[in-house]
């Protein structure tokens, strides 16, 4: 943000002043319209890294009721990896497992596949603005 912030030219600041902007004027009105890509883009990054996280509720939460989506994914991959290891289990337990495991990889995932199209337009762009042109 701060390269996509330094790269705005100074004739659109100074093309606000002669029409008579203050500067939150000429924040508003030129900045934050020219600034979208870059919001976007930072804004699927943070919820992105939001979504999956898990080490905050695994430390702080105690009732297994009040787990998110992640931190029940991660005892189920973990429960797989466990009941691998034992030998004494039918392959029908393993692929129930895996099955549970799959689903609920591809359930904790949906949410952002359902955002990102939304936002791929804005990524690409945002993502390219900081970027090295030669």
């Amino acid at each position: 943000m701060r390269t996509f912030f330094a790269n705005i030219p100074k004739e659109l600041e100074e093309s606000g002043k002669l029409d008579g902007l203050s500067d939150i004027g000429i924040f508003a009105q030129i900045v934050i319209p020219l600034s979208k890509p870059v919001f976007a883009t930072i804004g699927l990054f943070y919820s992105v890294q939001i979504w999956n996280n898990y080490m905050g509720p695994l430390i702080y939460l105690r009732d297994a009721g009040l787990f998110p989506l992640q931190v029940m994914l991660r005892e189920i991959v973990l429960a797989g990896q466990l009941t691998g290891s034992e030998g004494a289990v039918s392959d029908d337990y393993i692929m129930a497992i895996d099955s549970l495991k799959y689903a609920t990889v591809m359930m904790s995932t949906i949410p952002i596949l359902l955002i990102y199209p939304f936002l791929q337009k804005y990524f690409v762009k945002g993502a390219l603005i900081g970027s090295i042109k030669g």
